[in-house]
Formats: structure tokens, sequence, C-alpha cells
């Protein structure tokens, strides 16, 4: 019997005796406003003994949970890997067989980007019930919240989501078969790479191609750029727009009031030529 497995008996043979009863509820978080929270995320946490709360995620949530109770920040975003995911794997595990009811409380939806399968996978191998509450994702709600329409008529008839990078920091192969289609594009993890994304759709001849980015989606410092494939890396380098931010690739985009000018722009060059 290796160490590891002799510590998870003694953990269990622990909880059996204080007749602990562990549950592990992975809550979304949503895109950052703590009032596009849900109901029942509310009443998950006001039952938590401890609770587990990822970087992107609103502290002002916590207010939900019984004071006094551990609350622990594992960090868990891009640009911040505090923990390994391994890391949180273990701290899940560990508090709900020592403490009772865990809630991990995720950024946007727990199985959108969020790797909440690998949380529950690692809680199950142990017996531990779980419980899932979706939340908003910020690759639908952001673009909502900025009257960004994924689907509309004669424009686009569905919509990706991609990651821009993969784990090995590598551009997304799928962001290559993406670009070829007319669909609308969300780009999660992929501000860093702007450069790089958006050659994939001028290698496509979609230089016109309309573009939002989006920073901080749905808290007061949100922030959102818009431009065209060929002049969108330009501008977020312009605007200093970092991690957290979406892109939306799509001629949904020429929907915001902001791109007005560019279509503007580009009709007068049109009538001349």
């Amino acid at each position: 019997m290796d160490n590891g497995h002799k510590l998870s008996v003694m953990i269990l043979n622990k909880v059996e005796k204080a007749n602990i009863e562990p549950k592990i509820t992975l809550i979304g978080a949503g895109p950052g406003d703590p009032d596009l929270f849900s109901l029942k995320g509310v009443k998950a946490l006001k039952t938590a003994d401890v609770v587990l709360y990822d970087a992107n995620v609103n502290e002002a949530l916590l207010c939900h949970a019984p004071d006094g109770i551990p609350k622990v920040y594992v960090g868990k975003r891009s640009d911040d890997e505090s923990f390994s995911q391994d890391a949180v794997n273990r701290l899940i595990i560990d508090y709900a067989l020592n403490y009772g009811h865990v809630v991990r409380l995720k950024s946007g939806d727990p199985f959108f980007f969020a790797k909440g399968y690998e949380e529950i996978d690692a809680a199950e191998s142990y017996s531990i019930p779980t419980e899932i509450i979706p939340g908003i994702s910020s690759a639908t709600g952001v673009p909502s919240l900025q009257k960004i329409p994924m689907i509309y008529k004669d424009m686009s008839e569905s919509f990706w989501a991609v990651t821009g990078t993969n784990s090995k920091g590598e551009i997304s192969e799928d962001l290559y078969i993406a670009a070829k289609t007319k669909a609308t594009i969300v780009v999660l993890n992929g501000i860093e790479k702007v450069k790089e994304i958006a050659a994939i759709f001028q290698a496509e001849s979609k230089n016109l191609l309309p573009v939002a980015v989006i920073q901080n989606g749905s808290t007061p410092d949100e922030k959102i750029v818009v431009g065209i494939v060929e002049t969108i890396a330009e501008i977020v380098e312009d605007k200093r727009i970092t991690a957290p931010a979406l892109l939306v690739f799509g001629d949904v985009v020429s929907l915001h009031p902001q791109f007005q000018p560019i279509r503007d722009f580009y009709e007068i060059i049109a009538e001349e030529y």
C-alpha cells in the first residue's frame, strides 16, 4: 500500500468516527457581476462548511456563506496558476473528508472551460457525493450584456466557443477549423495570442470581419473595443486590453453601436472604388 493510499484510508476512518458527511458542490459564479449569481447557488453557499473559490470569482459572493468557515482562494486564472489542478483536486477532497460540505465556486459555468469535470471525477473516486449548479458562462453572457447576439438572421446560424490555447500553450487546432465557417466565434483564453489568432482569420481572407474584445465583462471595470480582423491586434495593444478578456469574431459584432463608424468608413471607401 503506497503512502497516498494509506493517507486516504486514515482520513476516511477519521470521517467515519467524526460522523462527517462529505459533499462537494460545484457552482458557476458567472462572469463577474454578483447579481448574475443563481438563487440555487446562494442556497448552497448557506450550507457550506468550506468554500474554495477561483481568481475571477467576485468575492462579494462569499457573504452568502456562514461566518467563520474556511474560505480558500485557489487562483486558477491564465496568468495566476496559484495552485495546480491536481493540488486543487486534493484540497477539495481533503476538505470534504475533514469538514463536510465543500462549495467550489468557479467563474462562469463549472463545465465550460473550467475543469469542473476533473474535480468531480476526483471527488467521485473517493465516493464523495457531488452536485453541479450551472452558472452563466462569459462566452455567452458577456456578449449578451453588450447586446451582441451569437445568432442573428442572415449573419450567423451557429456559434463556436473555442479556447485560444491548449494545455501546452499552443494555438487550438479548432480555431483553424472555426475560422473557415460563417459562425460567430467566441475565443476564451486567447487575448495573449490575439495577433496569431487574427492571422488565422486573415489566412481565410477575412481581413474585414468584425471583431470585439471584451475585458472584465459584466464588472465595473468592463472595457470593450471593436475593430476588424486586420486591425484588432493593434487596437488591443493600443488600448492595453489584457486578461481576463474574450474575443468575438463574426458579422454580429457589426450590430454593436461602436462598430457603426467603422462600417461607415468602409462604405465610403467602397463607394469611392
